[in-house]
């Protein structure tokens, strides 16, 4: 933690308050089957959060904004997308989706900030507004998170999205995979700081 913000504070004088999705992984969802983790000849609407792993598992990756993904998916032009488990409905996706992959990888990560010279304008009483918000946030927020984790299976479910699952070494390997991808991206983006952050993020498992 002392090391983030470090980071936040050198690279965006910011200060961190609280990460409010804790449980919220991401998935690979399809509009044809797989039977391994082997996605030679699809194309994927990517973000940058996993676009290394895609890579690696043999996709060919294009970016584009979330509005152009239903479109992309009815004309053919993608075979499918990562996205959080949550959300596919609000865009409309799920009625050109068929499969999703299981196990989810990686967690949504919204934090967050306050610019820190706006926190220190402020008074004590008004900081502790905001202190005492986000510890509310941090003792409430994981259960009303894995309840609508769960909830959103369910939708799928009934929305004819069937599950792919990845089992046992086979689970566990996608899942490797996906973890190597990414910080093998990191660290060639911040040779710096990547792998010290990885060094603490396996600590912290």
């Amino acid at each position: 933690f002392d090391y983030m913000a470090k980071l936040y504070d050198e690279k965006m004088n910011a200060i961190f308050l609280v990460r409010t999705l804790v449980n919220t992984p991401f998935h690979l969802y399809l509009t044809k089957p797989i039977t391994k983790a082997d996605l030679t000849g699809f194309k994927l609407r990517i973000t940058p959060v996993y676009r290394d792993f895609f890579t690696a598992l043999g996709a060919t990756v294009v970016q584009t904004a979330p509005g152009e993904v239903y479109t992309a998916l009815e004309r053919g032009v993608v075979d499918g997308y990562g996205w959080p488990i949550g959300g596919i409905f609000d865009f409309g996706w799920h009625e050109k989706t068929k499969y999703r992959v299981d196990p989810g990888f990686y967690r949504a990560e919204v934090s967050i900030l306050i610019n820190k010279s706006a926190w220190g304008r402020l008074s004590d009483a008004q900081r502790k507004v905001i202190t005492d918000a986000t510890a509310m946030i941090e003792a409430e927020w994981p259960a009303i998170e894995n309840k609508e984790v769960a909830e959103e299976i369910e939708r799928q479910k009934q929305a004819g999205i069937q599950v792919i699952e990845f089992k046992g070494t086979e689970g566990q390997a996608y899942l490797a995979q996906a973890y190597e991808a990414a910080w093998a991206g990191i660290i060639k983006q911040s040779p710096e700081h990547g792998p010290k952050l990885r060094e603490f993020f396996s600590k912290a498992k």
